[in-house]
């Protein structure tokens, strides 16, 4: 018998001073049996640092035709497809053939990722590549509850993130932001 996800609920208070976006929302977070807390917050941070109606959480790890987060207009076109890891080359060629604009964005390991891949990342002319630091984000993985109470305050590109477990501040580092990419 397979292990099912397990299902998170998270309420985010959002107030993004950057881009005046204010906010509150609902999510449900379905964690994937092989995905760590430390990846599911990273894919909150993410939802934090894009939020606008409409975004959604996609099958991400579980299917490669969707993203991790994804925002669609009202005739299916795809505005923004966000990536949470380190995917594959392929994969991101085909979301920047897919969609107006790629995100990537993940800390675990990504300085040999971005060492191995940035000539060909440097190609795409509608990708935004972030890296959040693993310290931050392994921290961030202690806000984890079945029940979330979430505030986030982004202000100058660095977002803090507020719950009952604490305070954490999250500096994100640009590696790479293609000329039409017009992200943050």
């Amino acid at each position: 018998m397979a292990i099912k996800a397990t299902v998170f609920k998270a309420t985010l208070q959002i107030a993004d001073m950057d881009r005046h976006y204010y906010a509150d929302h609902v999510l449900t977070l379905a964690r994937h049996p092989s995905e760590t807390d430390e990846r599911m917050m990273v894919r909150v941070s993410a939802f934090a640092l894009f939020a606008e109606e409409g975004l959604v959480f996609g099958k991400g790890i579980s299917n490669d035709e969707e993203p991790d987060l994804w925002l669609k207009d009202l005739t299916g076109r795809i505005k923004r497809w966000i990536e949470v890891g380190l995917p594959d080359m392929r994969l991101i060629r085909k979301a920047c053939g897919r969609a107006d604009q790629v995100v990537v964005s993940y800390g675990r390991a990504a300085g040999i990722w971005w060492n191995e891949n940035s000539d060909k990342l440097q190609r795409q002319n509608n990708l935004f590549v972030l890296n959040l630091t693993c310290d931050t984000t392994q921290t961030f993985s202690a806000f984890v509850s079945r029940n979330m109470q979430l505030q986030c305050t982004i202000q100058e590109g660095r977002i803090m993130m507020t719950s009952a477990a604490g305070m954490i501040e999250i500096k994100p580092q640009i590696l790479l932001r293609s000329s039409s990419s017009d992200v943050r």
